[in-house]
């Protein structure tokens, strides 16, 4: 079994938080550079599958040294940690919300951000968010984090000893995603419906426990390989279509009206299997066609690195840059240099974040 780190999960993930904080920010330019505007997935299927291998691989090697026992309390305690900071997340991104909101005219930042279910019956609201059941746009992925890493103490052990069968199981259980979802406030559901995304965070553990493996490379030209000729050329063909999204005229004339029946609507909620499949396709072709090498060692690389290795505080960091952004291009006359300069000036906060959280860490095992 391997044990060294690929750097490339820590890249990707913080390339997809990067991407996460461009998205949220409403019109932002930089939001048509991100993966979701070149085929039917998103940066969330890139968090999840990754916070999947990276919660497998940190506590599967605890499971292995101390045991399933202690792996399990640390998995437990994670989830707390998690639960407590997005109690606290959320107070914080109401008050910057309010505050965003009293000073921006042009825009209602509190129905954007869907807070107006907390102001008509604040009473109730609390007692949702205590639940995870009341969750605001951009704080849907923390709720699911804690319910799946919840779930890991049981599921850990058994895909340790027979990873093939839970990711049989965990597909079975994602089939029936459209039939059953947790309750959200006001009688909704999820956004991110558990019982589908389980899956891809399983997936991302199996794929942590693959890597591992000690594997004959493959030796073959790409061209030669035909899972990822099919892989590609199925990025290809989703690519031109999520393009086409922007001129309707021209999808609707390339697209048979018999296709687009079966195709639409592409559910996030339920994890769409063309949503599934795209995001797999592009993470098989993504490990083929990015080395391990020295791209790593350069500058921006690095800072992408180490964001993603402090991917909670950093995600949490965007969640709340992201109303702020909005409300200074609001105050900025929604110019196309002041929503530029938003967005990398957030990116960069983001990176500090990162870089003083990896400095206080090296000054603590220094002291130690």
């Amino acid at each position: 079994m391997t044990t060294g780190r690929d750097h490339r999960i820590d890249f990707f993930r913080g390339l997809a938080l990067i991407f996460i904080f461009w998205d949220h920010i409403p019109h932002n330019p930089l939001a048509e550079l991100t993966v979701r505007n070149f085929g039917f997935s998103d940066a969330a299927e890139i968090f999840v599958f990754l916070a999947g291998y990276a919660a497998v691989l940190a506590y599967g090697k605890i499971a292995q040294r101390d045991g399933f026992v202690r792996a399990g309390i640390k998995i437990l305690r994670r989830a707390w940690v998690l639960y407590v900071v997005h109690i606290f997340l959320l107070a914080v991104l109401m008050g910057i919300v309010f505050f965003a909101n009293s000073h921006v005219e042009t825009r209602d930042l509190v129905q954007e951000m869907g807070l107006q279910y907390f102001l008509s019956n604040p009473q109730q609201a609390l007692t949702d968010e205590l639940l995870l059941r009341f969750k605001p746009n951009l704080m849907d992925p923390l709720p699911l984090y804690i319910l799946l890493l919840l779930g890991l103490p049981l599921v850990l052990p058994l895909l340790l000893r027979g990873c093939a069968v839970v990711v049989g199981v965990s597909f079975l259980v994602y089939l029936t995603a459209p039939y059953w979802n947790l309750a959200a406030q006001e009688g909704g559901v999820w956004f991110f419906n558990p019982l589908a995304w389980q899956f891809l965070f399983v997936l991302g553990g199996a794929a942590s426990l693959w890597a591992q493996r000690e594997k004959a490379p493959d030796l073959r030209p790409l061209t030669r390989q035909p899972v990822f000729i099919g892989a590609a050329l199925y990025l290809l063909l989703t690519g031109l279509l999520a393009l086409s999204w922007k001129w309707p005229q021209i999808h609707d004339a390339i697209l048979p009206t018999w296709l687009g029946e079966q195709l639409y609507p592409i559910s996030k909620t339920n994890l769409s299997p063309v949503r599934l499949l795209h995001f797999l396709a592009l993470a098989y072709v993504a490990a083929k066609l990015v080395p391990l090498s020295h791209w790593l060692n350069l500058w921006a690389a690095r800072q992408t690195c180490r964001m993603g290795r402090y991917s909670l505080e950093v995600f949490c960091l965007g969640v709340v840059l992201a109303p702020l952004a909005d409300m200074l291009n609001a105050l900025g006359g929604d110019t196309l240099a002041i929503k530029l300069i938003s967005a990398v000036l957030g990116v960069g906060m983001m990176a500090v974040l990162a870089a003083w959280l990896d400095w206080n860490k090296q000054l603590n095992a220094t002291a130690q």
